[in-house]
C-alpha cells in the first residue's frame, strides 16, 4: 500500500472533475503534479504542488486554482482538511483511519511491504567492483562493491529486472605485469632465492600461492621456456588465482555477481571474434569514426593525446568535449575502444539501461562513455555512472595505511575479518556515494547509539524482545500477522506512535524514490531514522507506563502495540535486507 500513490490518484481525479466542470481547460498535462509529505507536520499530512504547476498553462492564478482544488478534495471522506498555503501549495490532513489502514497493510505484508510490482522492462545491467585482477581488493573497492550490491537489492525490491555484472580487465598490459610477478613467485616456489621484488612488479605475498600452484602443476618446465611461451600460461593461471581470491573476498562481504565478463572475450585472442573491430567498423559505417588529428589538451596532460593522424570517434557529436582516439600508435586498441565494445555488448544482450559504479578517480571518463553509449545504442540506451569517493580508514581517529597481506594498502578482507560484514556494509552505505567516507575501525564495533549499524540492529532486536516478553505475559496470545492485523489499531493515539506510523507510510515512497534516483543510501538513512524514533518511544514508556508495549493489565492495548511493533520490525528488517545487513533477534 503506497499512501502517496493513492492520494496522487485522488488529486488527479479532483483535477479531472474540475476539467469536466469547465474550471480547467481540457488537455492539460498533469505529469508534474506530485503529492509528498508536508515539510512541517503541523501543516498536515500531505502536500501537492498541483495548483502551482498548472496555473500558468490554465491561465489562472495559482491561489485561485488552489482554492477550487481544495473545495473539490474536501469531497473525499478520507480528507479532513485541505488548505491553500503560500502562493498556491495545498496541504492535506487525513482521517486517522487512513494511517490505521496503512499500518494494517504493513502488518499483513510483512517483509514485502513496500515491494514494487514486477517491471520486466527495461532490463537493467549494474556493473560494479570490476577491480583489476592483479591483487586483493582494497577498502575503496569495498565501497563500490557494497554500493553496487545494495543498489541491485534496491532495484530488485522496487520490482526491476536486474543483472549484476563484473567486468574482468584481463586484456591490458597490467595482466602481463601480473604474469611476470607470478612467474617470479613460481621460481621462488621451486627453491630459487629471488631477493627483493623488482620495481614495476607486484610485491604482495598474495601471489605466493599462485607460484606454488604453478610449481606443482608444471614442475621445472616453465623455467626452461622462453617468455613468449610461458607468459600466456602463467597469465591465465594468475588471473584465475586472483579472481578466485576476489570472489572469495566478495563472498565474505555478501556480494555475488550474475555475470563475470572478460575483456579478452572482446578481442581476437583465444579464438574469439574481434568485437572491438566490429564495433569500430559499425560506427565508421555511420560516419562516427574518421581519421584526423587532435589539438593538444588545454592546461592539463591527456595520455590519450598524440600529435599524429589517428582513428577518432566523433564523441563531440554526443556531448563530449573532444573526439576520442580508438587506436594507439602501435595499432592496438585504446582502453576506450574496448569499453565502447563492452557497452555495445551490454546493449545487444538486452540491457537498455546501464549503471556503472566507478571509483572517483574515473570522473573524467564519464562524459566520453556516456557519448559512446548514445552512439552504439542509437540513443535507445542510457548510462548512469555512479562515482564512489575515497574511503579513509581510521582507528580511533588515526589513519591506517599499511597491510601485512598486500604490502602497501589495507585489504578489504582484513577489514571484514576485523569488524564483520554488517559493520562494513552499513557504514559503506551510510553516506552518499559521492562524499568521502571516514571509516573508523574502532567506532564501528562500539555498542552505542553513536554507532549507526548497532543502533539500527538494536532496534530490530528490541522489537523481537518485546514479542518474547508478550509471550511470557500472555502465553495464549496469537501473534500471527493475520491476528495482529485484526486488532483495534485505533488505540494507538500517542503523537510518538502516530509519527512512527507516518514514517512507515512513507517507506514505499522512499523505496520508489531511492530506486529511481539510484541512491541506496536513502534506505540506510531511513532505517536509522526509524530506529531512532522507536528507541525514543521505548524510552518514553519508562516514564509513561500507559505507553509500554506489554501491559499485563490491558490485553487490548498490548495487542495494538504488538501489531505496531510487528510493523516497525518488518520495515527495519526489509530496509536492512536491501542494504545487505542482518536483522538480529537479539544483540550479544
Amino acid at each position: 500500500m503506497n499512501l502517496f500513490e493513492i492520494f496522487s490518484a485522488r488529486v488527479l481525479g479532483a483535477l479531472t472533475q474540475l476539467t469536466d466542470a469547465g474550471e480547467l481547460p481540457a488537455g492539460l498535462s498533469f505529469a508534474r503534479v506530485v503529492v509528498e509529505p508536508t515539510r512541517d507536520p503541523a501543516h498536515g499530512d500531505l502536500a501537492t504542488n498541483a495548483a502551482m504547476v498548472l496555473a500558468k498553462e490554465a491561465g489562472t492564478n495559482p491561489r485561485v486554482l488552489a482554492e477550487k482544488l481544495c473545495a473539490e478534495l474536501l469531497r473525499d471522506p478520507d480528507i479532513v482538511k485541505a488548505e491553500a498555503a503560500g502562493p498556491g501549495f495545498i496541504n492535506l490532513t487525513l482521517q486517522p483511519a487512513v494511517f490505521t489502514d496503512v499500518l494494517k497493510a504493513a502488518i499483513e505484508a510483512g517483509l514485502d511491504y513496500g515491494r514494487g510490482a514486477e517491471k520486466p522492462l527495461p532490463r537493467i545491467n549494474v556493473e560494479y567492483v570490476s577491480a583489476n585482477p592483479t591483487g586483493p581488493m582494497h577498502v575503496g573497492h569495498g565501497r563500490g562493491a557494497v554500493f553496487g550490491d545494495a543498489l541491485c537489492n534496491l532495484l530488485a525490491f522496487a520490482g526491476h529486472a536486474v543483472t549484476r555484472e563484473y567486468y574482468i580487465n584481463d586484456a591490458g598490459a597490467q595482466v602481463d605485469v601480473l604474469a611476470r610477478s607470478a612467474f617470479l613467485r613460481y621460481r621462488e616456489a621451486l627453491g630459487e632465492e629471488i631477493g627483493a621484488i623488482p620495481e614495476g612488479l607486484y610485491p604482495g605475498d598474495y601471489l605466493k600461492s599462485v607460484g606454488e600452484s604453478l610449481a606443482k602443476a608444471h614442475g621445472n618446465a616453465l623455467r626452461d621456456m622462453p617468455e613468449a611461451e610461458w607468459l600466456p600460461l602463467v597469465r591465465n593461471a594468475a588471473i584465475d588465482g586472483m579472481m578466485a581470491m576476489i570472489r572469495d573476498d566478495l563472498a565474505a562481504l555478501g556480494v555475488e555477481h550474475d555475470v563475470f565478463f572478460s575483456e579478452r572475450s572482446l578481442q581476437k585472442v583465444d579464438g574469439n571474434l574481434d568485437a572491438v573491430r566490429a564495433t569500430i567498423e559499425e560506427l565508421r559505417s555511420r560516419d562516427l569514426v574518421y581519421e584526423g588529428r587532435l589539438p593538444p589538451p588545454k592546461g592539463q596532460k591527456d595520455e590519450d593525446w598524440e600529435d599524429r593522424e589517428q582513428t577518432l570517434f566523433r564523441a563531440t557529436q554526443f556531448g563530449d568535449d573532444v573526439d576520442r582516439p580508438l587506436l594507439k600508435s602501435d595499432g592496438s586498441y585504446t582502453y576506450f575502444a574496448n569499453d565502447i565494445a563492452y557497452h555495445r555488448s551490454k546493449f545487444t544482450r538486452g540491457f537498455s539501461e546501464m549503471i556503472d559504479v566507478w571509483g572517483a578517480d574515473h570522473g573524467g571518463y564519464v562524459k566520453r562513455m556516456a557519448a559512446a553509449v548514445k552512439a552504439v545504442t542509437g540513443g535507445e540506451g542510457t548510462l548512469d555512472v555512479k562515482l564512489c569517493q575515497l574511503v579513509r580508514l581510521l582507528r580511533n581517529g588515526e589513519q591506517v595505511r599499511m597491510s601485512k597481506r598486500s604490502g602497501d594498502f589495507v585489504t578489504l578482507r582484513e577489514v571484514i575479518d576485523e569488524v564483520g560484514r554488517d559493520a562494513v556494509r552499513f557504514m559503506m552505505i551510510f553516506r552518499k556515494n559521492d562524499a568521502t567516507l571516514d571509516f573508523d575501525l574502532a567506532k564501528v564495533v562500539e555498542q552505542s547509539k553513536d554507532n549507526p549499524v548497532f543502533y539500527v540492529q538494536y532496534a530490530h532486536a528490541r522489537c523481537s524482545s518485546i514479542f518474547r516478553q508478550a509471550r511470557e505475559a500472555f502465553p495464549d496470545i496469537d501473534l500471527s500477522p493475520a491476528a495482529l492485523a485484526r486488532v483495534d489499531l485505533a488505540r494507538l493515539t500517542d503523537e510518538s506512535e502516530i509519527g512512527i506510523i507516518k514514517m512507515i507510510a512513507a517507506y514505499p515512497r522512499m523505496i520508489d524514490g531511492a530506486a529511481g534516483a539510484h541512491e541506496p543510501h536513502r534506505v540506510a538513512f531511513f532505517v536509522h531514522e526509524l530506529a531512532s524514533a522507536f528507541h525514543s518511544l521505548w524510552n518514553k514508556g519508562k516514564d509513561s507506563p500507559q505507553l509500554r508495549f506489554v501491559n499485563q493489565t490491558d490485553r487490548e492495548s498490548t495487542l495494538a502495540r504488538l501489531a505496531f511493533v510487528h510493523a516497525v520490525r518488518s520495515v527495519l528488517a526489509s530496509g536492512l535486507a536491501v542494504v545487505g545487513v542482518a536483522a538480529p533477534e537479539e544483540m550479544r
